[in-house]
């Protein structure tokens, strides 16, 4: 199973004045920074709700290995509601799921790797005995929540999950400081350091041009859970026409074909992954984490004394 994750930015950012999670903090957004912190602390799978000016948004993030879905009633609902949505789509993918809103960016990967870690059911940052995000959350719990009626919000509905609250105490006051108003914005711009220096890996595999990468293993895995391959292009932001030019150059090749259409009855058509689409995935991803860890390896070796 995958360590995944769920950034909420769904909300229309009223009190803020200005689209919170396309803000910059550095040379990079709110939002490209949580998702460069995941990927550092090595989250396998992270997913957005987006809903207020959602287009713009996935259109912002589409080269950021993201899958994307939607709250439309992103007016008329809570930021639980949003949260569902992602933890309906998570549940069975993950055995350990991190939760956050978009408009809290500066926790470090090392906090990530610390609520991973602990070992309890549900675990939640604590600095200078304030806590914070990102919060952890084990997949039995997500049928109770799903389940729950949102009162009081996800606060609320953690409480209630049967998951016993555990604090986990880190030295990162990242993990407190939202852009919730223009004052929080401010404030975030002044404590932003230089954290978030990493390895910076690609994994492309190639005969005469790369033919394979992550955004292709993505696309397979989306269309595989989907039985869609327009679906799969949707939560990626690709286009269609872009989605299966990939999928005919990696079958070429790959030398067989990786992907089984079934022509539709009343509820349409669907796709699926052949055996050999998915042994190609499996493998791909198993190499793509070992690569990660390496990579992160090697970096304190090398750096570690330094940055």
């Amino acid at each position: 199973m995958q360590t995944g994750a769920l950034i909420v930015a769904a909300g229309m950012s009223s009190r803020m004045g200005d689209f919170k999670p396309m803000l910059n903090i550095g040379s990079i957004s709110i939002a490209q920074r949580i998702i460069a912190t995941l990927r550092q602390a090595g989250v396998d799978r992270i997913v957005m709700v987006t809903g207020y000016n959602a287009l713009a948004l996935e259109r912002h993030l589409a080269n950021n290995g993201v899958i994307f879905l939607r709250n439309e009633n992103y007016e008329h609902t809570q930021m639980f509601d949003s949260a569902k949505i992602g933890l309906a789509y998570l549940q069975g993918k993950c055995d350990k799921i991190l939760f956050t809103p978009v408009d809290i960016p500066l926790f470090t990967a090392d906090t990530v790797r610390a609520v991973l870690g602990s070992g309890a059911e549900l675990a939640f940052p604590v600095c200078e005995g304030r806590p914070g995000h990102p919060i952890m959350l084990s997949s039995p719990l997500i049928p109770a929540l799903l389940a729950d009626s949102g009162e009081e919000g996800m606060q609320g509905a953690l409480s209630r999950c049967g998951g016993e609250m555990t604090p986990v105490p880190v030295e990162d006051a990242g993990i407190l400081h939202d852009a919730d108003t223009p004052e929080d914005y401010r404030a975030l711009l002044k404590y932003h350091n230089r954290q978030l220096v990493r390895p910076v890996v690609s994994l492309a595999l190639a005969r005469e041009l790369p033919f394979f990468d992550g955004k292709t293993a993505m696309l397979l895995t989306l269309v595989d859970e989907t039985g869609s391959v327009r679906t799969a292009c949707q939560r990626m932001q690709v286009s269609y026409s872009t989605g299966w030019n990939r999928i005919r150059t990696l079958e070429t090749q790959a030398g067989c074909s990786l992907i089984e259409r079934s022509q539709g009855g009343a509820g349409g058509g669907r796709s699926r992954l052949t055996a050999e689409g998915r042994e190609l995935l499996r493998l791909f991803s198993a190499l793509e984490a070992d690569l990660r860890r390496s990579a992160e390896a090697l970096f304190e070796k090398y750096f570690g004394g330094l940055l």
